[in-house]
């Protein structure tokens, strides 16, 4: 094998390493990320630069094939296959802007490709971005800290890397000595359920009158808010609205919950606001799961279905004359969701999952562990409610 080939091979081994290392689900291993825009500069050629990123993303995303062929109930080639169609854009972006040119040129080349993986089109699959390690580096920074990562991740792919990465290895260990978890949002408690695939899938009112009490039985005193996971009470309908507010009677206490609203054109994943006396469709989701969610290319065939995707709608909504930053799963894996809502300097971060599909992967890790790096850079209480 030529030395040429081995040294491709290298690379590509090495970054599938850091992106292994980085998205095990542990928020502290983040930042080892950061040594991916130096292993895409050092490529000699736009081949070695394609296998380089194909390596860090299918590491990183290699929860996928097993956490698709448990949703469909399907062997593991379907999940192999959104596995690779889903890392080419990733691929796409980082061999098409990788350059022989040193310097500053291949400095602002990488930081042309973080903007794309971070936006639509490419951002719908910005999985596993470098980036997120700016709220372990320096928690509590905010947008400061994100614009530090970003010149240093810029920076690792220049001469001046030594100097970059020593640094931001060292505030990397300063953090993870120091390191706290984000606040939870005062008056408000996450409820994790154990419900599997029947989440959602069984309305009985057992089931409802089950939840409730579960909830009954955890609030405290000095919980004025609920939240529960994503798709909880499945189709939200009047009865549905009539059967919580039954519930909820006697009670000063508000419930936040997922559910669906269907109509003729297709659904949308929602979070619903409900109490004893009124209730509200608070949040709809801007990025559903692409694939099994929301399935553009319906409208184009002539057919309906499939959930909507309101990319830049309701950032933040208004809970209690709090602003709440809303992130329903798949939007906890991506890059602008979070930043948009930032922008509206939310009082606090809400996360839910129904993360029963992705049992005996690091899917479910990853997400908590994406959340909560992005609260605690811009220092916002967080609040989690997941069902595996």
């Amino acid at each position: 094998m030529r030395p040429d080939w081995l040294r491709s091979l290298f690379l590509a081994m090495a970054s599938a390493a850091t992106g292994y290392i980085a998205w095990s689900g542990n928020a502290l291993a983040i930042p080892a990320a950061i040594a991916f825009p130096a292993l895409w500069s050092v490529a000699h050629s736009r081949r070695t630069a394609g296998l380089v990123s194909a390596g860090y993303f299918l590491a990183a995303s290699r929860g996928l094939p097993q956490g698709v062929a448990s949703f469909y109930q399907s062997d593991i080639w379907p999940g192999l296959l959104l596995w690779l169609v889903a890392s080419s854009g990733f691929v796409f972006v980082h061999a098409v802007l990788w350059s022989r040119h040193s310097g500053i040129w291949k400095a602002v080349r990488y930081a042309i490709a973080m903007v794309l993986m971070a936006i639509p089109p490419f951002g719908i699959v910005g999985w596993a971005h470098p980036i997120t390690a700016a709220g372990i580096l320096f928690p509590g920074w905010g947008w400061a800290g994100l614009a530090a990562v970003t010149a240093g991740l810029a920076i690792m792919t220049t001469q001046f890397r030594p100097a970059a990465a020593m640094t931001l290895v060292g505030f990397w260990l300063w953090s993870a000595a120091f390191w706290t978890a984000p606040e939870i949002g005062r008056d408000w408690l996450g409820v994790d359920l154990q419900l599997g695939n029947t989440l959602g899938r069984d309305t009985s009112l057992a089931r409802h009158s089950d939840l409730a009490a579960t909830l009954r039985l955890q609030r405290r005193p000095d919980v004025a808010t609920m939240l529960l996971p994503e798709s909880v009470l499945g189709f939200w309908t009047p009865s549905v609205e009539h059967l919580w507010r039954q519930q909820l009677a006697g009670t000063d206490m508000s419930v936040i919950a997922g559910a669906t609203v269907v109509d003729a054109e297709g659904y949308d994943n929602v979070l619903v606001r409900v109490s004893a006396t009124e209730s509200e469709i608070l949040y709809r989701e801007r990025m559903p799961v692409p694939g099994s969610m929301w399935q553009p290319w319906l409208p184009v065939i002539g057919k309906t279905g499939g959930a909507r995707a309101h990319f830049v709608a309701n950032p933040v909504v208004f809970v209690g004359g709090q602003r709440v930053a809303p992130l329903i799963c798949y939007e906890q894996l991506i890059i602008w969701p979070v930043l948009q809502s930032m922008l509206h300097d939310p009082d606090l971060v809400i996360a839910v999952g129904n993360d029963w599909w992705t049992k005996g992967t690091s899917i479910a890790a990853i997400q908590r562990a994406t959340t909560e790096a992005w609260a605690r850079l811009f220092d916002k209480p967080l609040v989690m409610s997941f069902n595996i």
